[in-house]
């Protein structure tokens, strides 16, 4: 028998701005959707550079992560892209404020453009307990 299917959605992130959703569950992986640094309410990027959408999209993140049931601890990986990689030591201090002990495996790209001309984007998948 195959795994459900299940598709994730939260009021505390973002609405999608494409034909995607926030996450899927599949059994218990949880596949989030890359997030860049938009503010749920506005829908706009939030002002302050790579500091501010780093940290926006990983609330961002973890409130799709909360909603799928699992949490920040039981992210496995993250694939982050950077518009610039100067950006990359301002983005790991955030970074680190989200996974302070056994940080999940990672990518980090830099990549020409993103959606809204944002800075930063960061997908993750997690692993979800049944309680």
């Amino acid at each position: 028998m195959s795994p459900t299917r299940a598709t994730i959605s939260t009021k505390a992130a973002p609405e999608t701005i494409g034909p995607y959703s926030q996450a899927v569950r599949s059994g218990n992986m949880l596949f989030v959707s890359g997030q860049i640094g938009l503010d749920p309410q506005t829908g706009e990027l939030v002002p302050g550079g790579v500091e501010a959408e780093t940290d926006r999209a990983l609330r961002n993140i973890e409130a799709i992560v909360e909603a799928g049931g699992s949490c920040m601890e039981q992210v496995l990986k993250t694939t982050c892209f950077l518009r610039g990689m100067g950006d990359f030591p301002t983005f790991n201090r955030v970074y680190e404020r989200y996974f302070k002990t056994e940080p999940p495996a990672r990518e980090t790209v830099a990549v020409a453009g993103l959606p809204k001309g944002a800075l930063v984007e960061v997908s993750c998948m997690a692993v979800v307990h049944e309680s």
